[in-house]
């Protein structure tokens, strides 16, 4: 992405590895903006002007600020062409294959992220909402990018870059670990889930709200 990328924070805590064709799409729905702000954490008051950036973008980052609503408006605010906010659909996380072996992490990503519409509502102005197709060998570390690969998400430092596991007791853990390991050595996975192995791509709750003045 061409782009001048101001961070208003630094993320702490391990880094997931951005994967490039995800970059891809986020850049295209930036559609060319030379100064971009890029809001990984918020306070509820950005020390820039207003329209200072031709383009602002959050990725997985708005279900852990404070005031979602309050800090969408403050980013429309010192942002003069789109805003683009990677997220999930609370409605869709509980589709993906691991509600079947850790329903508890599901519940909390679906408890955690705000609802689409209400980032949409918050940004004001022309807005769309379009999925994010993930890869399969997808290099980012969340929850979904294991769609086809389930094994990976045995290692627990896969999981541990995902945040909503670090919510749930060892026993879900524990739980999770055994049937997933049971399911995949007697065939059971495969045999409900093994068309995912082979798909270039999944669509499931990886969204892009894309919100214009």
């Amino acid at each position: 992405m061409d782009a001048l990328i101001h961070d208003a924070d630094t993320a702490v805590g391990i880094r997931r590895r951005p994967d490039t064709r995800i970059a891809g799409f986020i850049a295209r729905a930036l559609d060319g903006a030379d100064a971009v702000l890029n809001v990984d954490a918020l306070t509820e008051e950005l020390p820039f002007a207003d329209g200072a950036f031709d383009g602002a973008m959050s990725l997985f980052g708005v279900h852990q600020w404070g005031d979602v609503a309050a800090g969408l408006r403050e980013v429309r605010r010192v942002t003069r062409g789109p805003v683009v906010v990677v997220t999930c659909d609370p409605k869709l996380v509980r589709d993906f294959w691991l509600s079947a072996y850790a329903p508890e992490v599901l519940d909390i990503e679906a408890r955690r992220h705000p609802p689409v519409e209400d980032i949409a509502a918050a940004l004001g102005g022309a807005s769309s909402v379009h999925t994010v197709p993930i890869p399969l060998d997808c290099t980012d570390a969340f929850n979904e990018a294991y769609y086809g690969r389930p094994e990976l998400l045995l290692d627990p430092a896969a999981r541990q870059a995902g945040s909503a596991w670090s919510f749930v007791d060892d026993g879900v853990r524990e739980r999770f670990d055994e049937s997933l390991r049971r399911d995949l050595a007697s065939g059971a996975w495969d045999a409900r889930y093994g068309h995912l192995r082979t798909r270039a791509t999944y669509e499931g709750s990886l969204v892009i709200v894309r919100a214009t003045t």
